[in-house]
């Protein structure tokens, strides 16, 4: 649930130099670069603040978000987020405008209740690390957005939920990614909770 990788996959879970000391320019290295990906999405929607359970080390959503909270149990992310030179540095010419203003780190398991207010986020990050939206969307704002991948079900389970619609699709070529609204599912796919009865949200045709 910590990782972003299947158990032996990733050189950041090994053991050894990397392991003691898990920085995000070397994830990078093992993953790809998903800045492209959160851009993208804040072209296409309003984020000020988002969630991201399961993060690791992943630092790509700060590049064009303003606020993120990072949530995982393993103790190499939170030794990371832990120095916040460290997280500056790799920040360092990557982000856009508004972006990386404020970087919190939760050391907590997101299928637990989390230091965060409900309804306060508005965009939940579902990457790589099980079906966490069952557990996660209480933070969500009305109206906010899911952003998940087909890799442990979250997007599938998120198409057959009658309270969520499908707004968008990202398409990732090589780590090249872009975003458009042909609603057909990918593997991320951004699905926006239908709002309850008092509250306006932005729609798109």
């Amino acid at each position: 649930m910590s990782c972003a990788r299947l158990p032996g996959s990733c050189p950041a879970c090994w053991d050894g130099p990397v392991a003691r000391r898990a920085t995000w320019s070397q994830y990078r290295e093992s993953i790809g670069d998903r800045s492209d990906l959160f851009a993208a999405v804040a072209d296409l929607v309003p984020v000020e603040r988002a969630l991201y359970p399961g993060s690791y080390v992943d630092l790509s959503p700060s590049t064009a978000i303003g606020s993120v909270t990072y949530v995982d149990t393993d103790a190499r992310a939170a030794r990371f987020f832990a120095d916040p030179d460290l997280v500056e540095a790799e920040l360092v010419g990557r982000t856009r405008p508004g972006g990386g203003e404020r970087v919190r780190f939760l050391a907590a398991d997101y299928t637990e209740p989390l230091d965060v207010a409900e309804g306060s986020v508005d965009l939940l990050i579902s990457l790589f690390a099980g079906p966490l939206s069952d557990h996660a969307r209480r933070y969500l704002r009305p109206g906010g957005w899911l952003l998940a991948n087909s890799s442990h079900g979250d997007a599938s389970l998120a198409a057959l939920d009658p309270t969520l619609r499908l707004v968008a699709v990202a398409h990732d070529r090589g780590g090249h990614y872009r975003v458009t609204t042909d609603h057909r599912l990918h593997p991320h796919c951004l699905r926006l909770p239908l709002p309850d009865p008092l509250t306006t949200t932005r729609t798109f045709d």
